[in-house]
Order: structure tokens, then sequence, then C-alpha cells
């Protein structure tokens, strides 16, 4: 249950003892001080003894160490005014500690006491050690694990330190560790807006400036977080705030710093925006003999160059260095091979030598063959070069020895191709680019190229095509290297098309590669082609492996899941990953994680290209109607074990495949968000009366998607997608089912109208074709609109019907869905303890059928009862458990909306600082009902600033919330321009 104890952050909570380091830990003592006073042996909690026996353990502990005269430690725990046997006191607490823990621990020297203890038994010492490696971590460049060293450090925290010990030394350091605790919270919140998570910062900010209202640094911190967030008024509001805060309260204006920043967001400094990810820039070329030239052009790839170097540089030891290069064509291995070789070329004195192998080709270069033109290379003789492979592989190597050589094998065909020609010798190296992986080349530093980021594509075209040109377009740009998939080799040859053609605008070349269909035929300038470049590593493949090529390459969708191929393809699923691997090892797919595998976009346009030309239509559907169908079964189980009781799959089409098999809920739950793009994707893309059924029953069984936040978005578009295929097709049943799943998208965004006719036409059709579910499941829906628009008599003729349609269906989670909505129809018409009734009736269904996830809805629906009620700690009770279901079952918008309920909740309570962060956390999370919620949030936001005294902010969030309100027509508007006005009481 939530409690009024200031701010949340870090969550307080009863630590383990400390875990250390080495063998005997075990047996270690372990020591707390930020907190209450205790010790553990071996994990188990020792005797705290008496207040003051704590007060000298404390004194003992923070001494790290040093030894303690009776003097110092009488001063410690009584100040001026110790008792008259205070050193006969101190040696009998020493005394009782000692056989606590151990002569060895305690000991007494030079006329006091020391603790011989490891540093790291300690609390305090490891939240230390914390605090400044994560300084030395950030010094050098890593924010992200600077802010994870501080928030371990700050976990250790467990309420106020020293707590409930007594002494004038006890007081001092408790006020000492609290400052040290509020200094690790500022650079652990300053971390946070490194890092750009500045939307999540505003609420524990908001918190923590209402609890430390005349720290500046914390209102400096909160000035820029809520200017990230694009809050730029709110930002302003609170240096207002503050600087008429610090005028009443001290008589001063406010530190430099802060005024600097309110400055500086007047102004709107760009140097104030987000951080972004910095860029090394590449090195100075250079020019050596027998490597090819580096282009000129040569972009990013920071990272890569950084690796693979600092691998050459071992070569200086007493090892060869050997890198193999792997990745798709036209990714840039070579110009990435090249540019390194050229850049450590001062390395390898005695030479770099360099050879196109020729792998992708019918007729690969034969290792006997470059072994006689390096031997050249290195000064022999045309005679001194040996007849056999084995020979001229043996000279090769003890013509190296002793020098510093950089061998560059260039495009290998395997593993087998390239052995002989590694100098193996201590001091030389060897640099292989392959589209397949070496893992079979022993001691081989493996890289996988993948392709460039957006900012190095935009770069990489910028100095091709010319950088007034793509600033001029900068949307067209972007769009034009998105397209090329941020392929190097597309980018180069979409570039010197433009660069050519000065005529063309680059949204003339946009234009051209937005249709999927003629991309790969547009991307090819003279010799350099896109669909060439795949062309050769898909004509080596084996027939089984070109047919798993093509198929795969139908489905839409972000990657695949080995399963989800297993049934595409309709193969075993170890058969499956055989395949997949073999596809994997030549570059045309990519396994971003084990049993998981994606196609680089324009792989995939070509894999589509091959499936038309080479498979028969009737093939591509039933590959998509499996994969379909897969998803089906699968989410259909993941619904069932989610919602007992919920007759839902009983209602979706039969399907053929077994899906996944779960061994519990989380890992169900687990594999629906891991799934949710491809899924959604897959549904999206579907035609045909049989695909288009399942995809309309899989948006069904997925319909927790839409109200997670992070998939609400692509289960929309998948929803229309359906909805309006299945109305152009002429398939009513399918078209009511997709209504609803429409219905619901509207009715989380708020926008009421357009989710009432998804309704009304959605129970019509189901009406009209006997299907009983969408029939009940819309008139609850229509009861929440009709509710939200304040018809409130129609809300209730509606939810009613609903219930009884559920009721006769055998469906308890509907029936008690509807009883829910219903008890806040009947708060509006201000029956209570009807409200409350209906709600504790939905409650006791979703308990009775163990129905968890919705059981959260019903606990939010009494708690908002509750509150209206009057009773704070029953409704908080109820909607605290609420939030950490919704949370648990990542409803991520009802998490939001949780928490604004809490947050009003504890306005009502007059607690104001605890309302203000629960806002906060709502307005970063977002909530179900779209702008129109989030006005109401804000507007409650507003109530709590103004109370805590922050008029300024106050008004802000006011005027927002007023300018929401009456775009959405909602009637909370009124509300919102009350507060405004000047004859408001704030």
């Amino acid at each position: 249950m939530d409690r009024d104890s200031g701010p949340r952050v870090p969550e307080q909570r009863t630590p383990a003892p400390i875990e250390a380091n080495g063998a005997d830990d075990a047996v270690e003592l372990r020591f707390s001080v930020l907190g209450p006073v205790r010790a553990w042996r071996a994990g188990q909690a020792l005797p705290p003894g008496s207040p003051q026996q704590r007060a000298l353990l404390a004194a003992l502990l923070l001494r790290d160490g040093r030894t303690a005269t009776s003097h110092e430690l009488i001063d410690a725990m009584w100040g001026d005014e110790p008792p008259s046997q205070a050193l006969a006191t101190i040696r009998t607490y020493a005394h009782r500690l000692r056989k606590v823990l151990s002569a060895s621990t305690l000991v007494s020297e030079a006329g006091g006491y020391a603790l011989r203890i490891e540093r790291d038994a300690l609390d305090f010492s490891v939240a230390q050690e914390l605090a400044a490696k994560a300084e030395k971590v950030r010094a050098a460049g890593d924010p992200g694990q600077a802010r994870m060293l501080i928030n371990k450090s700050l976990g250790l925290w467990d309420g106020e330190p020293l707590a409930n010990v007594p002494g004038p030394y006890a007081e001092n350091q408790r006020t000492r560790l609290e400052e040290w605790r509020l200094q690790l919270m500022e650079t652990r919140l300053d971390l946070d807006l490194e890092v750009g998570a500045h939307a999540e910062a505003v609420s524990e900010l908001t918190a923590l400036t209402a609890a430390y209202p005349l720290r500046e640094r914390m209102r400096e911190l909160l000035m820029l977080a809520l200017y990230r967030s694009g809050r730029q008024a709110e930002a302003l509001a609170v240096y207002a705030d503050t600087r008429r805060l610090l005028l009443e309260e001290l008589g001063v204006d406010p530190n430099p710093e802060l005024s600097q920043l309110q400055e500086r967001i007047l102004r709107a400094d760009t140097a104030l925006a987000a951080p972004v990810e910095q860029h090394q820039a590449p090195a100075q070329l250079a020019q050596p003999a027998q490597l090819p030239a580096t282009v000129p052009d040569f972009t990013g790839r920071a990272a890569f160059v950084r690796e693979l170097s600092e691998h050459l540089a071992t070569a200086e030891g007493s090892v060869m260095a050997v890198s193999a290069l792997a990745g798709i064509g036209g990714v840039g291995k070579t110009t990435l091979a090249v540019h390194v070789a050229h850049e450590a070329r001062p390395r390898f004195p005695d030479g770099q030598l360099y050879i196109d192998l020729q792998g992708t080709s019918t007729r690969a270069a034969e290792p006997e063959a470059v072994l006689g033109a390096f031997l050249r290379a290195l000064g022999l003789p045309e005679a001194a070069v040996p007849d056999t492979l084995d020979e001229r592989s043996a000279l090769y190597r003890s013509t190296l020895a002793g020098r510093r050589v950089l061998v560059l094998l260039d495009n290998a065909r395997d593993a087998a191709q390239i052995r002989p020609l590694l100098p193996g010798t201590a001091g030389c190296a060897a640099l292989v680019t392959s589209r397949v992986r070496m893992v079979d080349l022993a001691g081989a530093h493996l890289v996988d190229l993948d392709v460039m980021s957006p900012e190095e594509s935009l770069q990489l075209f910028s100095r091709i095509v010319g950088f007034e040109r793509v600033t001029a377009e900068r949307q067209s740009s972007l769009d034009v290297v998105g397209a090329c998939g941020f392929l190097p080799l597309a980018i180069r040859i979409a570039a010197s098309r433009l660069a050519a053609r000065r005529t063309w605008t680059v949204s003339v070349l946009a234009e051209k590669l937005a249709d999927e269909r003629r991309r790969l035929d547009e991307l090819q300038a003279g010799d350099l082609a896109v669909k060439a470049t795949f062309e050769l590593g898909y004509g080596q493949l084996e027939p089984g492996q070109a047919h798993a090529f093509r198929m795969l390459g139908l489905a839409d969708g972000p990657d695949m899941s080995l399963a989800a191929a297993a049934a595409v393809l309709g193969l075993p699923v170890q058969e499956t990953e055989d395949l997949l691997e073999a596809l994997v090892d030549t570059s045309l797919l990519e396994s971003a994680a084990p049993g998981r595998y994606r196609y680089h976009d324009l792989v995939r346009l070509y894999a589509r290209s091959c499936a038309e030309r080479d498979e028969t239509s009737e093939e591509g559907e039933a590959a998509l109607a499996r994969l379909l169908d897969f998803y089906l079964a699968t989410a259909a189980r993941v619904y069932g074990i989610e919602r007992p009781g919920d007759r839902l799959v009983d209602h979706v089409g039969p399907t053929s495949l077994e899906g996944v098999v779960f061994a519990d809920r989380r890992r169900a739950q687990d594999w629906l968000y891991s799934e949710a793009n491809c899924l959604l994707a897959s549904a999206r893309q579907a035609t045909g009366a049989r695909r288009l059924r399942l995809a309309a029953d899989l948006l069904w069984a997925a319909q927790g998607l839409a109200e997670s936040g992070a998939n609400s978005k692509l289960y929309e578009l998948a929803a229309l997608a359906v909805r309006d295929a299945a109305h152009d097709a002429g398939e009513l049943r399918t078209e009511a089912r997709a209504r609803v799943s429409t219905t619901n998208v509207h009715l989380i965004s708020g926008r009421y109208e357009d989710a009432d006719d998804e309704a009304r036409i959605a129970a019509e059709l189901a009406r009209a074709v006997g299907d009983a579910v969408p029939q009940y499941w819309s008139d609850n829906d229509r009861g929440i609109i009709a509710f939200n628009q304040g018809l409130y008599e129609a809300a209730e003729e509606f939810l009613r019907r609903a219930s009884d349609g559920a009721r006769l269906d055998g469906s308890f989670s509907s029936e008690a869905s509807a009883l829910c909505n219903l008890s806040r129809t009947q708060l509006a018409l201000d029956r209570v303890p009807e409200a409350i009734d209906l709600a504790q009736q939905g409650v006791a269904i979703y308990e009775r059928i163990n129905h968890t996830l919705r059981l959260a809805n019903a606990r939010y629906a009494l708690g908002v009862a509750l509150t209206q009620a009057g009773r704070h700690p029953d409704a908080l009770e109820q909607l605290s458990e609420a939030l950490e279901l919704f949370e648990a079952n990542r409803q991520r918008l009802w998490e939001g909306t949780a928490h604004f309920r809490i947050a009003q909740v504890h306005l009502s309570a007059r607690r104001a600082a605890r309302a203000a962060q629960h806002c906060e956390q709502a307005l970063a999370i977002g909530c179900i009902g779209g702008d129109r919620i989030r006005g109401i949030v804000l507007i409650t936001l507003g109530r709590a600033l103004s109370a805590l005294g922050q008029a300024d902010r106050a008004r802000v969030c006011w005027l927002e919330a007023k300018s929401l309100l009456e775009a959405a027509g909602a009637p909370e508007a009124e509300e919102a321009r009350a507060l405004l006005s000047p004859l408001s009481t704030l």
C-alpha cells in the first residue's frame, strides 16, 4: 500500500547482506549503516543490541578502521553531557560487541577501540566505491554504465541512515550521509538526462523539488528535463516559481547557473537538445603500396575501425593477428578492410599484401596462384617459387618470419581457401573479408559487419551528392537512405545517380525508390548494381536453401522466429534450422539472436522477386496462411493462459497447427510481446478469405497488444488494414470481428465518435451473420463510449445488455468487464454504494476464475469508486494492487492511468507532492483515453503544483490542459478555464 512518506525514489527496501569477493565470503561479517545499524554473519542477522550499543558500533564503523579513543567515543555518544560512568559504560558496550563480533574483529588499542573488517563488508564503503567507479566510467565516456553504478550505490540505502541511533555523532553523520545521498541522486538524474531519459526523470524531479524546494540543482535539472520533453513553458515556469520562492524564503536571486539556463531556454539554445551519439571521425588516410586506394568519402564505422585496429595491434606481441570480416554483399566489407589496412600501415613497415580471392564467382582464386604472386611480391625470383601448394605455403611463412607484414585477403570463398595464405608468424597480421562467417578458422577474431546507422548513411550520401542539395531536402534525403536500407553500396549507387543528374532533385530520386517493386532496378549505376551483388550469393545456394530463401522473404515483419519459419516452410524445426543457418553463413540472412532471423530490406525485396519468378502464387499464399495459422494457434493459447474463464478462445476459428506450448504464464506473455511486431505485420498483409479470417481472429487473441503502449500503433494499423480488406472482399463475419478491434483502438486513443461508428457497424454485421461475441463486446464498448460522452443513462443500458449477453454465452470475463464499466456509470449518476457493489462483483468473478490480467481493471474500478466515497486508504490499496498487476502484465497505458488515479487519491488526501509525482509518471507513460485524459491529468498536476506553491508551473499545466480538452470537445475544458480565471483561487 502506498504511504505518504515523501519522494519514493529510489524505492526503499530491506537489503540482503552485502556480498563481497573472496573464498571465505560465506562466513564474513557484513554491516549496514545506510539505514538501521545492523550486522550479519554468514547471512544470519546478529543481535542489534541496545540503541547505545548500536551508537558505539556506528561510531567505529564510520572511522574506516581507524582507532577511536575512549574520549572520542564518549563525545560521540553523549556530547557535552556524558554520564558519570561513561568510560565504564563504553567498556561494557565494547565487551558485549566483542562477544557478538569476535575479539579479532573488535580490538582494543592505544586507549581506544577499532574494528578490523574488510572494506567491502560495510554498505557505506561499497556505496563509496560504486560512486567513485561511476565517476571514472563517466569521465571515460560511458554515461550508461555510470548511471547503472550510481543506481547500485543508491540501492544500498534502506531508509534513514543510522536510523534510531542516539548521540550527537550519529546525528551529524545522518546529516552528512543524507546530503551525500542527495548529491548521488542529482548525479544519477544528471546521467538520466545525459542518456536521454528526460521524460522519465520529470516525475522523480517533481517529487524531489517538492521535498527539497530550496535545492537549486534539482530545480535546474527539472527545467532541463522538462525542456527536453518538449515542455518549454513549464521549464520557464519552474524558474519563475524558484525565483519567487528564493526571494520569499532567503531574500536572494537564483544562482547564476539557473539564470543562465533560463536564458538559454528562452532563446532555444540548440546545445540544450537531448544528447546524441557522437561518431568518431575517421583518421587521416594513408597510401600503401599494394593495397587498393581507399575511397575518399569513407564515412563512419568508427567502432569497427577501432575494434579491427586494436586487434591488428596485437600482432606486435607473440601471436599472429587474424580478423575475419563477414557481412552481406554491398555492406562495405572491402571498403572498411582497406581503410583499416591503410590506417594500420605504420604498424607493418615491411609491407602490405592484397588479393581479391573472387570467392563469389564460379572461378575463385586458387591458393597456389595467390601464393606465387605473394612470393614474387615479397622479392623472390620466379625460379625460386616452388610448384606445389604445400611447398609454396611453407616458403611463404619462412619468408615472412621476422618481418611485419599485413595481408588483406578480400572476398574469400571459405576458410579452406585462405588457410594456406595466412602468414602464421608473430608480427604479421591478416584481414579477411567474406560473405561467409569463418567460424571454422581457428584463432580468428570474427566481426559481423552490419549496415550503417542513419546518421552515417546521410553523411555518406551528402559527401557524394553535395551537402547543399541534401540540406535543402533533408527529409527526402532521409527517405532515400532509408529506401536503400542503409546499405553502403545502395547509398553509393543512389548518390552517384543523383550526382550525375544535376536537374534531378533529391525528392525525384526518393519517389523512384519509394516503389518497392522497382527499387532494385533503380539501384544500379554503370557496372554497380545491388541486385547483381545479391545474385552472386543466391547463385551459390543449394535448391532447398534457395527455396527457403524465397519463401521466408514473403513475410512482412522485422524478423522471424525459428518456429514461425518452420510454419512458413512446412518443415520440422530441426530441418528448418539447418536451412536458415546455412543462409546465415552465406550472409543472405542475419541471425539477430539465437533462434531469430531477419533479412536486410533490400535482400528481402530480392528474395520476393525470386519468389515471384520461381514459385507459384498458390505456394506463396499457402506459406503465409500457415504463418497466420501458427500465430493464431499460439496467441490463442497465450490468451487462454492469461484470461482463464474467457470464452474468446472458443470463438476463434480452428487452426491446423499446434503453435508453441508454454511451461508457464510468464513465458507465454514473453512470447506475445517478443513476437508482437511480427504477428501484427503478418495480420496487416493478409489478403483472401482464409488469411483475413485468421488475421481478424489473431487480432482478437492478441488484443492485449492494443493496450500495451509500445505496440498500440502497430495494432491499430493492422486492425484498420484487416477491416478494410475484409470489407472490400465482402467477408461480413471477418469485417464484424475486425471492427471490434478497430473500436478498441479508437477507444484507447479517446476517439469516441469513430469508436461508436465502428461498434455500431460491428454489432449490425454480427447480428446479420449470427456471431454472438461481437454483439455483446460492441454493447460493452458502446457503453464505455456513452459514459465518456456524458450519456450515462444510455451507457447504463448498453452495459446491462452487454452483461446479460456475456452471461448467456458463459463468458464470465466479459460479464465482469461489463459490471466494472457499469460501476463507473453508477458513480457518474451519484450512486456510490451501487458502484462499489458492482466493482466488487467484478473483482469476485475475476478472482474466482483466476483472471489476474483483468483483475487489475476490476481493482482499478473499485479504487475509483472508493475514492469518490472518500475511503482514501481503501482506494489506495485497490489502485496500488491494480498498478502492480498492470506492470506485471505489461499494460503500459493502463499503468499510466492507474498512476493518474492514485494521484487523485493523494490530492484528495492533501498529499500534493505525492500527487504531483504520480501525475508526472502518468504523463511520461501515457494513459488510456488519449488527449482528453492527458488534459485531465494536467489539471490534476496543476492543482498539486499549486498546493506546493508552484503557481507559475501550475498555470502552464492548466493552459495546456485547456488547449487539449477544447480540441477534444471534452466537458472538462470548463474546469481548466475556471482554474485559469483571474478570479480563481490558486
